[in-house]
């Protein structure tokens, strides 16, 4: 009769250590992977906080900016406060202008005053081009006005709007801070002035476009500059002064 000697554990335990070593691999992963997350929930979190641009960021949008002309009936095109309003609101509109700024004139259909309101939408065409502005960025539209009796000609452009951050977080307890960082309102205030006195908000969006100047001059004077030579322009003889001292 043989009798078996082998050391292997009983056939009912191998589940039950099986199930042991899982649990402890499963743990151990766990382990590892709650460290992983809050490591790197720290360092999002830091680098979140003390970047008052990213945690207080200025929100630029596009908000429509509207000049109405008042047109009574028998009117023959603008009068001279209408005029200085049409020329303001021009230059205002070319002061936010990032190279594609449309001026929309909307005459008044089918009301009482449709006749007076074409002379002033012509007049109003006429001085939006004598301050900058071409065909190409005039659009001249009607809008339904029947049974109005005085509806005004509108001038409508969209402008660039800023709008600062709310800083209105106080509760964190300065005196208390073991990781050192800034505290939740740190660069909200300089943010929210920003905001208030950027005087064309697109700047934030991006630089401005270069102007239609040609570079012909400033490669000449780039190349005079690196040659070390003088980079103005040459002066005649009777431009140049006289420093021999003479009396």
């Amino acid at each position: 009769m043989t009798t078996n000697t082998s050391t292997s554990c009983p056939v009912s335990d191998r589940p039950l250590a099986v199930s042991i070593r899982i649990a402890v691999a499963a743990a151990l992963a766990l382990t590892l992977a709650g460290c992983k997350t809050i490591e790197d929930q720290t360092r999002v979190a830091g680098w979140e906080l003390t970047d008052p641009m990213q945690r207080h960021p200025i929100i630029v949008s596009q908000q429509p900016e509207t000049l109405n002309v008042q047109v009574p009936r028998g009117a023959n095109g603008l009068s001279p406060s209408q005029r200085a309003d049409v020329i303001g609101f021009a230059r205002a509109a070319r002061m936010s202008d990032t190279g594609n700024t449309r001026l929309v004139v909307s005459a008044p259909s089918g009301s009482s005053n449709e006749i007076a309101a074409i002379a002033t939408v012509h007049e109003t065409a006429a001085l939006l081009r004598e301050n900058g502005f071409t065909d190409a960025t005039i659009n001249i539209e009607p809008f339904d006005a029947v049974g109005q009796s005085t509806p005004p000609v509108r001038v409508t452009f969209m402008r660039y709007v800023a709008e600062g951050p709310e800083c209105s977080n106080f509760q964190t307890n300065l005196a208390r801070n073991p990781r050192n960082l800034p505290a939740p309102n740190f660069g909200c205030s300089s943010q929210k002035n920003l905001a208030a006195m950027v005087q064309n908000p697109a700047d934030l969006l991006g630089p401005r476009k270069m102007d239609s100047r040609t570079a012909e001059r400033r490669q000449e004077t780039w190349q005079k500059y690196i040659k070390g030579e003088a980079s103005g322009a040459a002066k005649a003889e009777d431009e140049k002064v006289d420093t021999g001292g003479g009396n």
